[in-house]
């Protein structure tokens, strides 16, 4: 027996839980601490394979310490809704693992530890304690020690005297006087780490340090301590651990190792995929996939050493490969150096473009020597290139004139394979399937006014944060693309999000034609409006406040008015979200609808008039939204950097912003949208009777909707009647409740409740898609799209009705929404190769959900926008025969808005 291991297990849960991004099990539970968990036990066994160990939790009640004093951590908030039901589940996995666990009712985990330690000790065994927290560095001595495995470093005597400048044995007095503001120990007022670490030094303790106040100079420090003793007293009884815990005597059994076949049967059971893969026999690679830190990057000094590592490519007929920039706009961006990866932990990095000094001994190699010959490799139809989010490359490469292709993109393989579930940007896939924590870009580029651009960071900075991107990129590629096949995903990469990429990088390239005198004109037209609306809000209240505030925004409402409807949050504020306003205007309030009306101007103005002449490009003088392809549970594409996607189109304000949005001279803008997409695709999916034959008729879908709900003759439905069967028909497709659709139309509560049983009662067959949608989720913990891609849903089961609730109204939307986004995208894959094989000078220049924007050619405009109308209405064959048409509307114009 040398050594015992005692395992913070509730530290653990807590540091894994904010580590990792969400993930949910296959149903649907959030899983995302367990898996953290188990990988941090896990590689704690591995690497020191302890003679001893034993994991300790707290438990849910209250410790001795409460009786001491009752405030001991009552200002701590519950635990995050989706940790709370991993707790029991991280107890399965304790036992799973074959490891020891213990927790105590009326003690804290620490004080178990404690008791441990000091059994141990008098036996002359080793201890580590497992954790970072600090209140155990006091059992800190020769025969003990911490190790913090997520900063993987030891935490003995030295690191303590370093942190708090006084000994293990003194940090109890020390912990007294500063007080603990997350555990709610007062201390004394006024004195903080560095004054208490100086008094107990001086005195050696807090009792001796009480018997002699009369030798403290300071007279404010004196008094406070004369005023707060029993206070310090009190926290010393706080921060001090218990060493007797009635635990059973010191007796562990050697431990035996991870128990594999009872975990493997835990990490099936809850999807930990690539456990399952570390801890098979049949998988013999595994080892390989883990990430090892002895890694070789090397950074490329020569010519001559391009040339033998583009020989090397060339045998093995792949390379990973990331691009750094001085930017991250990839239109506007400069390549600063590339970085190429062939093996697992093998990497080269390019410098090109840092500005290093004359007396640097690394240099930059010439961009115009090394282009041939990236050029050669990135071009080589035999050499697959493999990069994450590689659109940015192929935007970032093609500026200097290289073309990447075939491609591999990483982060689409990780999001058609868990969309909904995971995120899928490199930093946090790497932990999940590596167990590894990358240099994160911030470290090498610094914050705020520290950070630079990535050409100012030296070579000899910058060129493992790299090297080590394409490193991680290649050992997540040999993962995720198993898995795709493995788990039959691999047409949807294939065959829509893979050959998206080229689509998307050409209508970024082109972008879209703003009339920047108009932009103007309509922010100074908003300003005016805006400062008008502010004057009626400050004449009803009679006050001038700062309506952006919130918090000054609640007062005046709820305090100064007196209007009814307040509700304070955990900040004591009253919200003042948008459901509050709506509630207030529809009680009559004229305030609340200015203020309504306030908000959706300021954010008009704030996010486009005033933003978008920063966004012009001033080598195109375009805006080029940049699409991102991973960031919606459902496939659909969102546009950032500008966002394009959510300028209003109903309001007047919205129609203003799209009329700023022009062509160039001899063209026209062609807008093909598809027609009630989604409807038509809930009667598909659904298999609504109904609707399918009204869709097969041609009839007004609203019109036929609102004549069967309130039982009038089509003939007679006017535009409210319509408007509100309109509202019922989306807002089915979005799980709209009836207070969803009361507030909407401004109806009763028990007037949408009838409209909704009307509703369906006339289409049944949309209740018994719900209800099959729902069920299958609930089993699952995901659903499918018509192209078979898969929209994981978290929360389904959850217990709370609230995030339960909301997670049936995503699965029963997903599908639908989905299938439309895939719908769509299938059709700009088609409409850009016809572009290509055509010749045509018209380009596809804006996607937005169900409409596809293009600047076309006056004379090609007529031939064209009939062909991709055709294309579009077809776009889902011959994968799948709907059961309705598909119908595209058209509309061109000089500008967006016509």
């Amino acid at each position: 027996m040398k050594n015992l291991f005692l395992i913070d297990g509730s530290g653990f849960i807590f540091r894994a839980f904010y580590a990792l991004p969400p993930l949910t099990n296959p149903n649907g539970v959030p899983i995302n601490a367990v898996y953290g968990y188990c990988n941090m036990l896990i590689n704690i066994t591995e690497k020191f394979k302890p003679d001893q160990v034993i994991v300790v939790f707290d438990t849910k009640r209250k410790s001795f310490r409460n009786e001491i004093y009752k405030e001991y951590k009552s200002n701590r908030s519950d635990p995050p809704e989706e940790l709370i039901p991993q707790f029991s589940i991280i107890r399965e996995a304790t036992e799973a693992l074959n490891l020891p666990q213990i927790e105590m009712e009326g003690y804290e985990a620490d004080d178990i530890i404690a008791t441990y330690a000091t059994q141990a000790e008098k036996k002359g065994i080793l201890v580590t304690i497992i954790s970072s927290d600090k209140d155990l560095m006091q059992l800190v001595n020769k025969k003990t020690k911490m190790y913090d495995a997520m900063k993987n470093i030891y935490i003995g005597i030295n690191e303590v005297k370093e942190k708090f400048s006084v000994d293990p044995s003194k940090l109890i007095d020390l912990q007294a006087l500063a007080g603990d503001s997350i555990d709610n120990i007062p201390g004394v007022s006024g004195i903080g780490i560095k004054t208490a670490a100086e008094l107990i030094n001086n005195f050696g303790s807090l009792e001796n340090l009480m018997s002699k106040l009369e030798e403290i100079k300071q007279p404010k420090r004196k008094q406070a301590l004369i005023d707060e003793k029993e206070k310090a007293l009190v926290s010393k009884k706080l921060v001090t651990l218990k060493k007797d815990v009635p635990v059973s005597n010191y007796s562990f059994n050697i431990f035996k190792g991870i128990d594999k076949k009872k975990s493997l049967k835990f990490f099936e059971k809850h999807g930990f995929k690539n456990l399952i893969a570390r801890f098979s026999e049949k998988n013999e690679d595994n080892k390989k996939i883990k990430y090892d830190k002895k890694n070789k990057y090397q950074i490329i000094q020569s010519i001559d050493e391009l040339e033998i590592l583009k020989k090397k490519i060339l045998e093995k007929k792949f390379f990973a490969i990331d691009t750094e920039t001085n930017s991250l706009n990839a239109n506007s961006a400069e390549l600063v150096g590339v970085s190429l990866s062939l093996n697992h932990g093998e990497a080269f990095y390019l410098p090109l473009r840092h500005k290093t000094t004359n007396n640097s001994e690394l240099k930059n190699i010439s961009l115009e020597k090394a282009k041939p010959i990236l050029k050669d490799l990135c071009e080589d139809p035999s050499i697959m290139k493999i990069g994450h989010n590689i659109k940015y490359d192929k935007i970032v490469l093609s500026n200097i004139g290289i073309i990447l292709d075939p491609i591999e993109d990483t982060m689409l393989l990780s999001y058609v394979l868990d969309a909904g579930k995971l995120k899928h940007n490199l930093d946090d896939l790497a932990k999940i399937y590596l167990d590894h924590e990358t240099i994160k870009y911030k470290e090498v580029v610094g914050v705020g006014k520290k950070e630079k651009t990535f050409d100012e960071i030296s070579i000899k900075d910058s060129y493992e944060y790299a090297a080590e991107d394409a490193d991680v990129t290649l050992r997540l590629y040999d993962i995720l693309k198993k898995r795709i096949i493995e788990e039959k995903l691999l047409s949807i990469y294939q065959n829509i999000e893979k050959p998206l990429v080229s689509v998307l990088v050409n209508m970024e390239k082109k972008g879209i034609k703003v009339d920047i005198k108009e932009l103007k004109k309509l922010n100074l037209i908003f300003s005016k409006k805006i400062s008008s609306i502010e004057k009626q809000i400050f004449k009803i209240s009679k006050i001038e406040f700062n309506i952006a505030s919130t918090k000054q925004l609640g007062e005046v409402l709820f305090n100064k008015m007196g209007l009814q409807g307040g509700k304070k949050g955990k900040s004591g504020a009253f919200s003042t979200s948008s459901d509050v306003l709506e509630y207030l205007s529809y009680q009559g309030h004229d305030i609340a609808k200015l203020l309504i009306e306030w908000r959706q101007i300021s954010k008009l103005k704030n996010t486009y008039t005033e933003t978008l002449v920063q966004e012009i490009n001033k080598k195109t003088l375009r805006i080029h939204t940049s699409y991102s392809m991973a960031a919606t549970s459902t496939g659909r594409l969102s546009s950032t950097d500008p966002n394009l996607q959510n300028i209003p189109i109903r309001t007047e304000e919205g129609k203003k912003i799209r009329n700023s949005f022009i062509t160039d001279e001899g063209c026209q803008l062609v807008s093909l949208d598809y027609s009630q997409i989604e409807l038509r695709l809930l009667a598909h999916i659904g298999d609504v009777n109904e609707l399918k034959e009204a869709f097969k008729k041609n009839e007004d879908i609203h019109k036929k909707t609102a004549s069967q709900i309130f039982n009038i003759p089509i003939e007679k439905i006017n535009s409210e009647l319509r408007r509100k069967a309109k509202t019922i028909n989306y807002g089915i497709i979005y799980g709209i409740s009836a207070f969803g659709l009361s507030k909407q139309l401004n109806i009763s509560r028990s007037e949408a409740d009838f409209f909704l049983k009307e509703y369906f009662k006339q289409y049944s067959g949309i209740s018994d898609y719900i209800e099959k949608v729902t069920s299958f989720c609930k089993k699952n913990g995901y659903v499918k799209t018509i192209f078979g891609r898969k929209c994981f849903i978290t929360g389904i089961n959850n217990k709370n009705p609230n995030f339960r609730n909301f997670a049936v109204r995503a699965a029963v939307n997903a599908p639908i929404q989905g299938s439309a986004a895939d719908i769509i995208k299938k059709a700009m894959i088609q409409i850009n190769q016809f572009l290509i094989d055509k010749k045509l000078k018209s380009k596809m220049i804006l996607q937005v959900h169900d409409e596809l924007l293009f600047e076309m050619v006056n004379t090609e405009t007529t031939f064209l926008t009939k062909e991709i109308k055709n294309i579009m209405e077809k776009a889902n064959l011959p994968d799948i025969n709907l059961k309705v048409p598909l119908i595209v509307d058209e509309g061109s114009g000089n500008t967006w808005a016509e």
